[in-house]
């Protein structure tokens, strides 16, 4: 079986990994530092190895249209160092394989259709809820891609003033959903992280009811068979049953709600969706 190679990059770390399935990964975790360093990083662990190619789940926003200049670039990050960076093509000169390029989110996206809650779906969203706040998913059997990627964090819900009088703690946006609903809103409008908050917190309530107001924005414009929600804030398995309710209740018996799940891959769903976008671009 031929070795793929993968890495999901992120803000605060790197993970790598070589296989080609869920039972066959080896994997590398490092910090996040400056772009060539953490390059070279990378490509240590993947050279001298037989990859039919590598894919790349990225932090962004990136440009991962193929038919652009600056396709593989990381173009507008708040991670200055890394800004208008070719990834790819670093990747690629370093390690003289095919490289296929997407966001973070997609890539989990992709990994849990592969492998996991998305099996067997031709459009579904994945929502990863974390540090901030990222979308991706499907829309009839392709990635969603349009000028370049959904940025599904940075959308703008309702906020009721008597309840939630947190500014939100999006650098560009402020109140975004990703400034009113990520880990660390949590963590600013509470005084605690969300790990430290007992299940019976209002926390939850209101997180919930945030995160319902984005879904039902795409339900209503993407049509999604499912759902599946991600990232380190969904750990608290209180939420699902909220969300569900909350969504339902916003929808108001006009459509019916698509199921929404926990990601099956957990934690590797972005390395995993890595190693099936490599499969694609392999010679």
């Amino acid at each position: 079986m031929p070795l793929y190679g993968a890495i999901e990059a992120g803000g605060t770390k790197f993970v790598c990994a070589i296989g080609s399935n869920p039972e066959d990964l080896e994997l590398y975790e490092f910090p996040t530092t400056a772009p060539q360093q953490t390059i070279d990083r990378a490509a240590a662990f993947f050279r001298g190895r037989p990859l039919a190619a590598i894919g790349i789940g990225s932090f962004g926003p990136i440009d991962p249209d193929p038919r652009s200049p600056t396709f593989g670039y990381i173009t507008s990050t708040p991670k200055t160092a890394w800004r208008q960076f070719d990834f790819a093509g670093a990747i690629r000169k370093a390690l003289n394989v095919n490289v296929a390029f997407e966001t973070d989110v997609n890539a989990a996206a992709f990994g849990e259709y592969r492998w996991g809650a998305a099996r067997g779906l031709h459009t579904f969203l994945y929502l990863t809820v974390g540090t901030g706040i990222g979308g991706g998913g499907m829309a009839n059997g392709n990635l969603l891609h349009g000028k370049m990627h959904p940025e599904m964090g940075h959308i703008r819900v309702p906020i009721d003033a008597s309840v939630d009088r947190f500014p939100g703690c999006c650098p560009y946006h402020g109140d975004c959903l990703e400034g009113l609903a990520s880990g660390p809103a949590i963590t600013g409008r509470w005084g605690a992280q969300g790990r430290d908050l007992p299940s019976d917190h209002p926390a939850w309530n209101l997180e919930a009811q945030y995160l319902a107001l984005g879904l039902v924005n795409w339900i209503c414009t993407l049509s999604p068979q499912r759902i599946v929600l991600g990232g380190g804030v969904m750990r608290r398995q209180e939420l699902f049953p909220l969300i569900r309710s909350k969504v339902s209740t916003l929808l108001g018996g006009y459509l019916d709600p698509p199921e929404i799940v926990p990601p099956e891959l957990g934690s590797r769903a972005g390395v995993l969706g890595a190693i099936a976008l490599a499969e694609k671009v392999a010679v």
